[in-house]
Order: C-alpha cells, then structure tokens, then sequence
C-alpha cells in the first residue's frame, strides 16, 4: 500500500472532486461502556418515546463520495447548511458538481460552494437526473458500513468517528497487511 492511500484513511485529508454524491444515514445513539449514563433506560429493541425515531435516539453520519471512490463521512453534530459548509468547504474541488436528495441543507451547501446541484428527488420516483447523476454510489456505501457495523453489536457515539476511519481504511485495501495495519492504527491514534 503507497503512502497516498494512507492518507485517505483520515477525513481530514480526504479530497473529492468531479460528481459528488451526499447523503447522510442515521446510527442509534449509544452510551455502551459509560459508567453514568446520561438518560433513562429503556426497553431493549424500542426507541425511548416508543415507535418511531425520537431525536435523541438517533446520530446522523454525512457521507460524501465521488465517482472515484474518495469517501468523506462524519458524525454530524449539526446539519444547516453553514455546518456542512465549514465541515467540506476544504474538501471539494471548486469545479465539482454535488448530487443529493432534497434535504434543503444541500442547496444550501451548493450555493455557498458557488458548485452545480444536482437534486435527486426520490419522493416522486426520480432517481437518476440527466442519465449521470445519481446517489446509488453513496447509498451502496451505507449499506456496506451498516453491514460491517453490525458486528460490533452497536457502537459508542463518543467513539463514531473512530469506526468510520476504519471502515474507509477497509474499503481503501482489500488485503490490507500486518505492516499496513499498523500504519493505519498509527495515523488513526490522532483521529
């Protein structure tokens, strides 16, 4: 593995450019391991305030992903438009075109980018624009990390950001090695 797949692996230095699609997918909030936590227990299987998804039971990930497999994904403490600006102003190419759904803080985004916006409006059954423009590449992206997450039977939210590392780090190497891994785990110590 070449030092520039390396790099990758941290969010911080990932880069995308061309078409890239955005889209975010929810994980369960989780305290697994504290001593004290900070809400009431509830029923195994079952939201707090019952059916459904209660705020608080859920985190939201962004996923970014362009047509070359560069993958930037984050929890997201907040998800207006000038929080994702701040969170992927440094990361896109200025010339790149952003394709999602039509979750209004990604034209929000577009704009404060000065990028093209491709919205994909899946409610009235569009979901390819123009014969390019999609978000197939981002939604197979979650399915593969909640497929991988599962195994670990839910994970802390404080350690999130953490997970996904590794999880780019898997999909950047498909046989990663002794001495890759360990050039993984020291990069992943500052994240």
């Amino acid at each position: 593995m070449n030092r520039n797949a390396l790099n990758l692996i941290s969010a911080d230095k990932t880069h995308l450019s061309g078409i890239v699609e955005m889209d975010e997918t929810l994980f369960r909030y989780s305290e697994k391991g504290s001593r004290h936590i900070s809400r009431d227990s509830h029923k195994r299987g079952r939201d707090k305030a019952g059916k459904g998804r209660a705020k608080g039971d859920w985190v939201a990930v962004l996923v970014a992903r362009d047509r070359q497999q560069q993958s930037f994904d984050k929890k997201l403490e907040s998800a207006t438009g000038e929080s994702l600006y701040q969170l992927l102003k440094s990361h896109i190419d200025t010339d790149s075109v952003i394709c999602s759904d039509g979750f209004r803080s990604y034209s929000v985004l577009a704009k404060k980018l000065g990028m093209a916006h491709k919205l994909i409006n899946l409610t009235k059954g569009i979901r390819v624009v123009e014969k390019v423009f999609h978000i197939q590449n981002v939604n197979s992206y979650h399915g593969r990390l909640h497929g991988w997450m599962y195994r670990f039977h839910g994970v802390a939210t404080k350690y999130l950001d953490n997970y996904l590392s590794w999880f780019r780090f898997f999909e950047l190497n498909d046989n990663p090695n002794e001495n890759s891994l360990l050039l993984a785990q020291t990069q992943l110590t500052g994240t």
